[in-house]
């Protein structure tokens, strides 16, 4: 059943490919964030192993809230890797087992590109799709990983 929510359908099912987008870039960033904690090595092992902790956690919730908003919007939440990988905009680290300041870098331009991203996605949710709910939403995840990005960068000045 279509919600009936003052958004048009088509403006529902386009924000929602916006949400689906975001989602898996939000899963493919947390297993980079959890391989990360997994294999960290090195002088700063175990503070940097509880920051990935804290940050993959974080990224749990924000997937959370993605997944409902979908389904809020009146549409299915993909679940598959294959589904996520489809669709993410960020590159995996697949074989590739950096050492602590490569993988502080690439978590780095990970959230970078998702802040970037998530930007444009909050103007066309809300001036195209009229959807404030999401925009809203849209802009909490934007400032929480501007806050993930502004901790990584600190390591690498």
């Amino acid at each position: 059943m279509t919600p009936k929510i003052g958004i048009s359908e088509a403006n529902l099912k386009k924000s929602a490919s916006i949400l689906s987008t975001l989602l898996s870039d939000e899963m493919t960033l947390y297993v980079k964030t959890r391989k990360f904690h997994w294999n960290i090595t090195g002088n700063s092992f175990m503070e940097l192993h509880k920051l990935f902790e804290a940050q993959y956690t974080e990224l749990e919730e924000v997937i959370d809230e993605v997944a409902e908003r979908i389904n809020k919007l009146g549409s299915k939440t993909i679940g598959t890797m294959k589904e996520f990988s489809k669709l993410s905009r960020l590159e995996e680290n697949e074989n590739n087992y950096p050492a602590q300041k490569e993988m502080i870098s690439d978590l780095l331009k990970d959230h970078e590109i998702l802040i970037t991203e998530i930007r444009k996605d909050i103007d066309v949710c809300a001036e195209e799709n009229h959807d404030a709910g999401t925009a809203d939403i849209l802009t909490k995840i934007l400032q929480q990983h501007e806050t993930m990005a502004w901790i990584l960068r600190r390591y690498l000045n």
